[in-house]
């Protein structure tokens, strides 16, 4: 098996006022370039209207220099996977991602290809929320069920995208993103949480894992108080978290 699998986990595809990936381009780019990666599977199951996502994604994946094909125009999606040079699963709901993934019995085979055969895993949003140990702290509804929460698991310890801060003069009274993840830490066996502000995001690489982008993030752990850590700062700890 191979140890140290290649994975760029970000919290966005966009940011206002931008393009899709304009943010982290050069690091998207040097992440795919780097396996040699001419062609890119899309996994578009996080909503329903994979053409419009298509239409949305492949132009940005090609004005960094990609082909891009999308797994729901292909006849076995277990064998495209096996067949990528790399994998980008983009956002929307997670439920509906997940159990899709589940539906279609692909998580076993793309758990194996960026395990065992080393293909580079890319997931925003949604996509980052499947690679990691559950869905259990993403922000979404859930407008389906998946027949598990448990997710791909290619690392070990839960994300939670699109992190907002608490605002001290907000009037509303409902719970904070904070007080949300704080909850999922009091359940049993839970998994230690980062946060990952818009326009954050983790590359998993050489058996290392480096924030990166242009926030800082929030690590939460069960008994713990919340440590911030900056961009560039070196999370590696986290592979052996669990």
């Amino acid at each position: 098996m191979m140890a140290n699998p290649r994975l760029l986990l970000v919290s966005n595809s966009k940011l206002h006022g931008e393009d899709f990936f304009e943010w982290c381009a050069d690091t998207l780019k040097s992440f795919f370039s780097k396996s040699q990666v001419k062609k890119i599977l899309f996994v578009p199951y996080a909503c329903r209207d994979y053409d419009g996502y298509v239409k949305k994604v492949e132009p940005a994946l090609k004005k960094q220099g990609f082909e891009m094909e999308s797994i729901h125009e292909k006849p076995d999606p277990v064998a495209a996977v096996h067949e990528s040079q790399g994998i980008f699963i983009g956002g929307g709901n997670t439920f509906l991602l997940l159990k899709t993934l589940y539906d279609k019995k692909l998580i076993e085979p793309i758990h194996d290809c960026v395990f065992n055969k080393g293909i580079p895993y890319m997931g925003s949003s949604a996509g980052t929320n499947v690679a990691t140990r559950s869905i259990n702290t993403t922000n979404d509804m859930p407008i389906c069920m998946p027949p598990s929460f448990e997710a791909l698991k290619l690392v070990p310890f839960n994300i939670n995208p699109h992190y907002i801060d608490t605002d001290p003069n907000s009037t509303h009274m409902g719970e904070t993103r904070e007080q949300r993840i704080q909850e999922f830490l009091l359940e049993p066996e839970c998994s230690p949480v980062l946060a990952l502000r818009e326009g954050s995001g983790l590359i998993v690489d050489d058996g290392k894992i480096t924030l990166f982008g242009r926030k800082p993030a929030r690590f939460f752990k069960k008994d713990q108080t919340a440590i911030e850590y900056e961009p560039g700062s070196d999370l590696s700890f986290l592979l052996n978290i669990c």
